[in-house]
């Protein structure tokens, strides 16, 4: 069994390979994003997705069920005014309208403790469809 510390806020525990995916993608750059999933059978938070390097953000938006609450992070990469290249890592709580109400306080009473556990992550979002996480929802973030 993977080793794993638990989330304060509910009986969740978050696995070394949420934590190991996450320190990839924020260091090494070789996934664009993960999506992270609660498996309620063992109570523990999963990596559920990862996409490579070169996938896009339109790739996490389509990785996200339609019925299914998840998390997410994705690295943003942007050139700024002063023409320098930056990195911002968004932490995105999906909880779509068609999930169950079940999900919905899982996920909501969860989120803190994965946000913790995931060191580096510089904006948030909450979405219950995709207009809420458009990408121009992303850019108009770095602002």
């Amino acid at each position: 069994m993977a080793m794993a510390f638990k989330m304060a806020t509910a009986s969740m525990w978050v696995t070394d390979e949420c934590k190991n995916s996450f320190m990839e993608m924020k260091w090494k750059k070789v996934h664009r994003y993960i999506v992270f999933k609660i498996d309620e059978r063992s109570q523990m938070l999963t990596v559920d997705k990862v996409g490579g390097a070169g996938e896009c953000y339109g790739d996490l938006a389509a990785a996200l069920p339609e019925d299914g609450c998840r998390y997410a992070v994705f690295d943003f990469d942007f050139i700024t005014v002063d023409n320098c290249r930056k990195s911002k890592i968004f932490f995105i709580a999906w909880a779509p309208s068609g999930s169950r109400i079940r999900d919905k306080i899982l996920y909501a009473t969860s989120k803190d403790g994965l946000r913790k556990a995931l060191d580096g992550i510089h904006n948030e979002l909450q979405a219950t469809d995709p207009t809420e996480m458009g990408f121009d929802v992303i850019k108009d973030r770095v602002k």
